[in-house]
């Protein structure tokens, strides 16, 4: 269970202070899939930062019960001077995971081959994107962060991380930021909407699109 009490967040600019998240609360459920909808620069990347304890809130509580993900895909942690088997290696050790437990599935996943004992420096962002993909994947959390379900590569690719995401929750809760209608009615269970700072719930997606369409 993930509980969000009073969560504020704001960043200073040189007009004042930008409040992007104003004061919300939350309770995310294990077994219901959530997602946050929200339009380009309504906090959404932001909120998925704080729920997985990249970012603090100014102020209010986040509160985790249970293992929670890094956003999925996100490649801008590796280190560019280490191999690829290299950063997977370290990030196994950071979350206590064998290596060798998850080094077939992210091989054949990612799709690397050689190069993934290649400096992640010489990776194209594809490349880069297809391994960040492959190791979130591999390694199994109770909630896993999602900014927006896309994916690199080919319609292939692709497939793979749709059947990943289908498979994922069967054994796992997703919470899913996205500005897409659609990716939010097809994965989730429930869905928060942003507005001016403030998240509605809705235990009815349709009616949380209603609203968001309106917006």
């Amino acid at each position: 269970m993930i509980i969000g009490k009073n969560v504020v967040k704001r960043y200073k600019t040189r007009k004042g202070y930008n409040t992007v998240l104003d004061d919300v609360s939350f309770v995310l459920e294990p077994g219901v899939n959530v997602g946050f909808l929200g339009r380009n620069g309504a906090g959404k990347s932001t909120l998925l930062r704080i729920l997985g304890g990249a970012e603090l809130p100014t102020s209010g509580t986040v509160t985790r019960v249970g293992t929670v993900s890094w956003p999925i895909g996100f490649a801008g942690s590796f280190q560019g001077s280490m191999t690829g088997f290299e950063n997977l290696r370290f990030v196994c050790r950071v979350y206590a995971v064998d290596y060798r437990e998850v080094m077939d599935f992210v091989l054949e996943f990612s799709e690397l081959g050689d190069y993934l004992y290649m400096p992640v420096s010489s990776y194209s962002s594809g490349m880069r994107a297809k391994l960040a993909f492959g190791l979130s994947m591999a390694i199994k959390f109770n909630f896993y962060l999602i900014d927006e379900i896309t994916a690199v590569g080919d319609a292939k690719f692709k497939y793979k991380c749709k059947y990943e995401f289908a498979k994922m929750k069967k054994y796992a809760t997703l919470i899913i930021v996205s500005h897409n209608p659609q990716t939010i009615s097809s994965y989730c269970d429930r869905v928060f909407v942003f507005d001016k700072g403030k998240i509605i719930k809705f235990d009815d997606v349709d009616k949380g699109l209603e609203l968001y369409e309106s917006l």
